[in-house]
């Protein structure tokens, strides 16, 4: 406990000193108890993206996550409501699902067949004496919501507003009705880097030139209509798309909450219709029931750990999950119509081959970006107030809800006694 408080103390003079608008100093992004801290304070009270609930479309289909110490079984019940549980039996704790997804009647602790239903209730614990009451021993549920398709968890006791978040994004994700998609395709990097490293990457396209080739076919590296840099072609294009999708009724603009934990809009790519190396649909049917491929994407953040691009044919959904100070997953899902056919109305590799690559670079450059922070001689340096705004409002959110969290009440050391 007394280590906690030190690096409580610590986290809290450096939140109050850092200089505004520079990268955080060296401890966030490497020391231990810094990363306990994140766990704690921003991890486990947050709205977390857990995945996209087309990849259970039946009941009893479940997967699992792991939210710092927390394992998670994300499960469909008979009458398909969505449920999030702890996955760790009530009788001694035992993990009951150890794949990462499948599909079981019942979910059954495998080590002294403790059984549950997909909502929940303990339906048999053999051999406990007639006094034994089932019902007082459900499985632990964590917070579940779905919006538009995607699942979120909240591991905390009391759940932040979801609602807020929910009539935001819902107008925007609705059509492209991703609870009738299908997982086309998943893909799985561990990256030997901080998960806000990560997250700050995906944050600025300032080194988009120098890195993504392939996603650079088709979009720009600038997608504000008033920078002085945006191509103008491309600045009358977003101008002319934004009347389409008005009269067409496609919501499209900007709209940030007020901490900038989430963001939503929708912009035309620069080139093409869809994310793909010729700029053409990856995939013939286009989901729900659009009929126009050339939808540009639906850009959606939510912080702490997704982003996501929805497009006329296909979208893409990011899931980043952190492993320890200087590991993170990142998790990509391709979704495309629930009635689409591998190799006849889409092929893998062609749909896949953009953010295959951007993945990859992106993965190199944060572990280089970590083994440059390790490094004693490393120092915040600035952001570019332009080309870095993403960051600055991802670091934004992430200092001021920390510090607010630990400038709140804090438990206090119990006397031991003698």
């Amino acid at each position: 406990m007394e280590q906690h408080l030190d690096s409580h103390a610590e986290a809290l003079h450096l939140l109050r000193t850092r200089e505004k608008n520079f990268s955080l100093p060296q401890p966030f992004y490497k020391d231990p108890a810094f990363y306990q801290l994140d766990l704690e304070h921003i991890w486990y009270k947050n709205w977390i993206f857990a995945g996209v609930s087309c990849d259970i479309p039946k009941p009893g289909d479940y997967f699992t996550l792991a939210i710092g110490e927390y394992p998670l079984i994300v499960s469909r019940a008979k009458d398909g409501s969505i449920h999030a549980f702890h996955n760790t039996c009530r009788h001694r704790g035992s993990r009951i699902c150890s794949k990462h997804r499948g599909n079981a009647p019942k979910l059954v602790c495998p080590y002294h067949q403790w059984t549950y239903e997909h909502d929940g209730k303990l339906l048999f614990a053999g051999q406990m004496g007639p006094d034994f009451d089932v019902s007082k021993y459900a499985l632990k549920q964590a917070h579940c919501r779905t919006v538009g398709g995607y699942v979120f968890v909240c591991v905390a006791d009391e759940a932040p507003d979801f609602e807020a978040f929910r009539a935001t994004v819902e107008p925007y994700m609705l059509p492209h009705e991703l609870e009738g998609a299908k997982v086309a395709h998943t893909s799985t990097l561990i990256e030997k880097a901080n998960w806000k490293l990560v997250i700050e990457n995906n944050r600025e396209c300032y080194h988009c030139a120098g890195s993504h080739p392939e996603l650079l076919r088709t979009i720009s590296e600038f997608d504000a209509t008033d920078d002085p840099r945006i191509n103008p072609v491309f600045r009358q294009r977003i101008i002319d798309k934004a009347a389409q999708w008005d009269a067409q009724g496609l919501p499209n603009k900007a709209v940030y909450a007020d901490n900038h934990r989430y963001r939503v809009v929708r912009l035309p790519l620069a080139h093409g219709e869809s994310m793909t190396m010729d700029g053409k649909p990856a995939v013939k049917r286009l989901l729900g029931h659009l009929s126009d491929a050339d939808l540009g994407s639906v850009r959606l953040l939510s912080l702490p750990n997704s982003w996501n691009h929805l497009q006329g044919d296909h979208a893409l959904a990011f899931r980043v999950l952190p492993l320890g100070p200087e590991t993170t997953m990142v998790t990509t899902f391709w979704l495309v119509h629930k009635d689409a056919v591998e190799d006849v109305d889409y092929d893998v590799a062609n749909l896949a081959k953009v953010w295959e690559a951007t993945n990859d670079q992106d993965r190199i450059l944060a572990e280089e970006n970590q083994v440059g922070i390790d490094s004693p001689a490393y120092e915040p340096g600035p952001y570019g107030t332009d080309i870095e705004f993403g960051v600055l409002n991802f670091i934004g959110w992430y200092t001021d809800a920390l510090e607010s969290e630990l400038a709140g009440p804090q438990p206090s050391l119990k006397p031991v006694a003698a």
